[in-house]
């Protein structure tokens, strides 16, 4: 059985009390999330006990570093079900990852009046280096419409799906708006026009089993402090024939094969793309974190997930002038962006801190989106393993203490 309390008392974090007593309700894992005990403690172990730089030197603190880093690869692989080690490439994040995808395949593969076909939900990690690539090359982004529920109107893509089309760039599951895309569904019909396809799984990975094989993923990028690990740390994925045809972004030690004076050649993967010293003791600690969810089962962390977010669409439908934005709660996943009619997000966010809730507020890096959505900003909401149905009811209650305090009326 998954116990949420059990699960919430490995997070120190959340062992103290706030000022007038009231407990933390961090309602904000989709920013980053909180660290369990375990994933600090592989941190300072490997500072305090056997530091060194990776991939540098053969006595035995470097050694045991090597050693540490390919089982966090290899662990990696397993959890996102890619066929070999050398396909996953330590990153500082999500959007360096992306970067690369969008310099080092698309800046090289790219020609005017090739496609990219992007959409209004995605995060800007995901939209502006398109962008820059699209000006180098002549190509052009094209964006598939959304349903007015916030989904990709797939009954258009014929429309936007086409030989011209040469990149499929979507997000796995929006920061914004929950919403899951049918990643399988937009594989098979890029790779029909020979188009590859890239997933930005930031949001996704923490919240369920993902399977790069089987969803026909050609590059994937996620953040390692997402997934209850540490900062500093991310991954790319992608397939190793694409990976050799890819050129890296970023240049210097580790990487190379031969330097000579007016030219060099590359290390094989993955070192082709960890230039310079990568995030070693991050990089370690994820192998912790992927264990630490590992353990608790993606299948008990969606069911005991997707109990929150039907109970919190079900209470918060009940604040008058409150909208939540985005498909229901059955092809949503753990987020609840929303406004309340006169009340400005951050007015909202700053009252519900009163009331010991951390919430988020603003554009979440979507513009395009708040302007199809008519907003300007919204307050989300966002859950992790650590929460309760009680953490749904201080939101609750807090934003019907923020109504109080900025004295609107019903509508």
């Amino acid at each position: 059985m998954f116990d949420p309390v059990q699960v919430r008392s490995q997070f120190p974090i959340f062992q103290q009390t706030l000022p007038k007593g009231l407990p933390v309700t961090f309602l904000d894992s989709a920013a980053s999330a909180q660290k369990p005990q375990t994933v600090i403690d592989a941190e300072r172990r490997v500072y305090e006990t056997h530091y060194a730089n990776a991939y540098r030197g053969v006595y035995r603190f470097g050694a045991q570093i090597d050693d540490e880093l390919e089982a966090s690869r290899d662990a990696v692989r397993m959890l996102l079900g890619a066929e070999r080690v050398e396909e996953v490439i330590f990153t500082a994040g999500t959007t360096l990852a992306l970067n690369m995808v969008a310099f080092g395949w698309g800046r090289k593969h790219l020609k005017a009046g090739d496609e990219i076909l992007l959409n209004l939900m995605e995060h800007h990690a995901n939209l502006v280096p398109w962008q820059q690539v699209a000006k180098q090359t002549g190509a052009n982004i094209r964006y598939l419409p959304l349903t007015p529920q916030g989904e990709l109107d797939l009954t258009r893509l014929d429309e936007f799906l086409n030989p011209r089309t040469k990149i499929v760039s979507v997000t796995a599951m929006s920061n914004v708006l929950g919403t899951l895309n049918p990643i399988r569904k937009l594989a098979d019909r890029a790779h029909d026009m020979g188009a590859v396809l890239v997933v930005d799984a930031a949001q996704s990975v923490p919240h369920g089993i993902v399977d790069v094989v089987q969803q026909g993923i050609d590059f994937l990028a996620f953040s390692g402090h997402k997934l209850y690990g540490p900062t500093g740390v991310g991954v790319l994925y992608g397939r190793r024939d694409l990976l050799n045809r890819m050129d890296p972004i970023i240049f210097g030690g580790h990487m190379i094969e031969q330097v000579h004076l007016h030219e060099s050649s590359w290390a094989h993967l993955p070192a082709k793309f960890e230039a310079g010293t990568i995030p070693i003791v991050q990089a370690i600690a994820l192998k912790t974190a992927i264990d630490f969810v590992d353990g608790l089962g993606f299948d008990a962390i969606h069911a005991h997930e997707q109990d929150l977010v039907n109970y919190a669409w079900q209470e918060l439908h009940q604040i008058p002038g409150l909208k939540v934005y985005g498909p229901p709660p059955d092809r949503r996943g753990a987020i609840l962006s929303f406004s309340i009619a006169r009340a400005h997000p951050e007015d909202l966010a700053q009252l519900l801190d009163r009331k010991g809730v951390f919430v988020r507020h603003g554009h979440h890096c979507t513009m395009p989106l708040h302007a199809w959505l008519e907003v300007p900003a919204t307050v989300r909401a966002s859950f992790g393993v650590y929460n309760t149905r009680e953490d749904v009811d201080r939101l609750r209650d807090a934003l019907l203490f923020a109504r109080e305090k900025l004295r609107l009326k019903a509508v």
